[in-house]
Formats: structure tokens, C-alpha cells, sequence
């Protein structure tokens, strides 16, 4: 699923011409910015492994600061430069990942979020951060267009990180045979949709308007 979604998001920016990384596709963010951010999760990512494999405490950034100087800065490179700063840095976590011993996959490590998680997590998390930022692209790539499996654990995920906080709407969203349920405010809210558009929609992605807004998602 990793190898996929990477390579999913490595092709849509490919298509990107030149003069396109300027244009803004998220708030206060253009597609340099989505680029140079997965870059740097790439590396950030690679910390972890090395937490992982070592033991020794090697946190994704050294603060929320540092991880923005990181991305800002990432953004003014010129667009050949990101292309190959994304390629490199996806290729070298991928060397990483194979390379991490089967005894440290069970080794905890924390995320940039504080989240205690085993190395097991890592390739999710990468495989999460690559399949939503090649949509955020604004490049022709949809949750539709990824992996199989990936919009489906990508509910789960956020279906599962939403009832954790329980700040939104209470919910049960459906698709063909499985249902979540999100703990929130009020009655709640049922909502059936195709998995890519339940993924699109909790992610904060895609507004609906017949549906309640949701708080950010990450």
C-alpha cells in the first residue's frame, strides 16, 4: 500500500508544470508547500526509523517551529529542485523501512502529534500523508484514484481519531457493509456514502453542504 500511494503522489507531481507550483491549493499553502512538507515527512519519518532501530530518542522535528521554518523554506526551491528532493527522500524512508530489523518493529517510538505508536504504524503513516497530500495536488488525482484499501483505512483512521476527541458532530457513517461511529454532540448524525467520499468529506477535503462542518482533521 505504501509503495502505491508513494508512487501515486510522485506521478501527480510530475504532471505539475513548472509554473503551476506556485498557485495555492490549501489555506496559506501552494503546491510547493504540499510538496516540500512531504518531503520533509519523508525525513521526518526516517528519525522514527532510526528511533526505532536504535533506541535512542530521535523525535520527527525538533519543534512545530522548526517543522514550518522547514516547509516555508522547502517552498522557495525551485520546482526541479522539490521533484527531486520528493523522489530522494521517498526512495531513501523506503531503504529505511527494508532495512529495519524484524525485532524492532514491536519498538515504540512518538510522533510529531506526541502519539506513542510501534514501528509497525510507521508505513501507514506514510502511506496516510502521501494519499491525501496527491489529492490536495489539485492535479487530477481524487480519493478515487487511490490504492484500493487506502480510502477504507483512511475512514477508519479519521473515524477513529474523530471519536477520540469527540469536539464534532456526533455520527455513524456507512458504506456498502461497515459502519463507524463517532462519539460528538447530539443525536447522531447518519451519513452513508462511497468510502472515497466519506474520506474526502472527514477528511475536511470535500465540504457537503447537506451535512454538518467538522472540525480540522490534523
Amino acid at each position: 500500500m505504501i509503495e502505491a500511494a508513494t508512487g501515486l503522489f510522485l506521478s501527480t507531481m510530475d504532471k505539475i508544470a513548472d509554473d503551476e507550483f506556485a498557485v495555492e491549493v490549501l489555506p496559506g499553502w501552494t503546491r510547493a508547500h504540499v510538496v516540500a512538507h512531504v518531503a520533509a515527512n519523508a525525513d521526518a519519518l526516517r528519525r522514527l526509523v532510526t528511533w526505532a532501530r536504535t533506541g535512542v530518542r530521535t523525535p520527527m522535528y525538533a519543534s512545530p517551529d522548526e517543522r514550518d521554518q522547514e516547509i516555508e523554506l522547502g517552498a522557495r526551491r525551485s520546482p526541479a529542485d522539490l521533484r527531486a528532493t520528493a523522489h530522494a527522500s521517498a526512495a531513501a524512508l523506503a531503504t529505511d523501512l527494508a532495512g529495519l530489523p524484524a525485532a524492532r518493529w514491536e519498538a515504540e517510538v512518538v510522533t510529531a502529534q506526541g502519539r506513542t505508536v510501534r514501528a509497525t504504524e510507521l508505513p501507514w503513516l506514510r502511506t496516510r500523508e502521501v494519499a491525501v497530500h496527491a489529492v490536495d495536488l489539485a492535479a487530477g488525482t481524487d480519493f478515487a484514484d487511490l490504492p484500493d484499501g487506502v480510502c477504507e483505512a483512511l475512514v477508519t483512521d479519521i473515524a477513529r481519531w474523530r471519536d477520540k476527541q469527540g469536539n464534532g458532530p456526533a455520527l455513524t457513517v456507512t458504506s456498502a457493509d461497515r459502519t463507524w461511529d463517532i462519539a460528538g454532540d447530539g443525536t447522531p448524525v447518519h451519513v452513508t456514502m462511497p468510502v472515497p467520499e466519506l474520506a474526502a468529506w472527514l477528511s475536511g477535503r470535500r465540504r457537503e453542504p447537506s451535512l454538518p462542518a467538522l472540525p480540522r482533521w490534523l
